[in-house]
């Protein structure tokens, strides 16, 4: 059975990909290239879940101590 390290360490690499996402669907979104307002539509909502994602994940981690305690 896995520990707690294993799980806080799939959280932390699950929010370091959920960072990569946001940062390139905010460079999507300000870039000069002309995207139809659908695209833009979609890639703002992907972004606001992302980031409610990565809050959830960051709440999650801070909860899971580093050691077990005995």
């Amino acid at each position: 059975m896995r520990g707690r390290g294993w799980i806080k360490a799939l959280r932390q690499d699950e929010a370091r990909q959920v960072r990569a996402r946001i940062a390139e669907l905010e460079r999507d979104l300000m870039a000069a290239t002309p995207q139809g307002r659908h695209r833009r539509f979609e890639a703002g909502h992907e972004l606001r879940n992302a980031k409610f994602r990565l809050e959830r994940l960051e709440e999650c981690i801070a909860q899971i101590p580093e050691r077990a305690e005995h």
